[in-house]
């Protein structure tokens, strides 16, 4: 059975896409992201494409494509869609890895009564929980690994997105009790060739391995 790993977040914003791509490239892994709330500009199964270096054959298509870049059941209700969690199934892969991206956090709701985190439950998959090192991050990202265990979610680790913080890195990964994946430092220029740089330098293809 191929590795299927959701990368999700402690927020909005804090680079989960970023990471998908490197950890895509770094795995040799298909992407798929299951809903994208937001259609102007790239959306980001085209940044986790380019920044991946991702063949056509490896981008699984979206489940739900909605033109407001919102909480995802807002976006479905402006445009008179529901999004029906029970049809996002995991995607047969064959023996090629894949890389799920969430939207968000984990509490992100898709309809009235179904979060993202109540379909992470039912796929029983590993997660990857990205997290800004910037102020805020050691409560948002101990809430979040209590909501993952809650659920009985195993969590395969943390991935930190940003400037170095080794107090609030040790803290989160000590009083969280979960594993250091690496960290991913902000790149400018972000391009393709110094994405896949830094994810050589921080990350190991082996600790991705459930």
């Amino acid at each position: 059975m191929s590795v299927k790993i959701v990368v999700t977040g402690t927020g909005t914003g804090i680079g989960k896409t970023v990471f998908s791509a490197g950890l895509a490239n770094l795995l040799g892994a298909d992407y798929w992201k299951p809903i994208q709330a937001g259609l102007e500009g790239e959306t980001d199964t085209e940044v986790v494409s380019c920044l991946g270096g991702l063949s056509a054959d490896r981008i699984l298509p979206e489940r739900y494509r909605l033109r407001t870049p919102a909480s995802p059941h807002h976006s479905a209700e402006l445009d008179g869609v529901r999004i029906e969690a029970d049809l996002l199934d995991v995607p047969d892969t064959g023996e090629r890895p894949l890389v799920i991206e969430g939207a968000g956090g984990l509490m992100v709701p898709l309809s009235g009564d179904t979060l993202y985190i109540d379909v992470f439950e039912r796929w029983r998959l590993p997660v990857v929980l990205c997290a800004s090192t910037a102020l805020g991050t050691i409560n948002h990202s101990l809430l979040s690994i209590e909501a993952l265990r809650k659920r009985e979610i195993r969590i395969l680790g943390m991935a930190f997105i940003g400037e170095r913080n080794a107090e609030t890195q040790v803290a989160i990964r000590e009083m969280g009790r979960v594993r250091w994946l690496g960290r991913l430092p902000w790149l400018s220029p972000l391009t393709a060739d110094t994405l896949q740089a830094a994810f050589q330098a921080s990350f190991r293809a082996d600790d991705f391995n459930p």
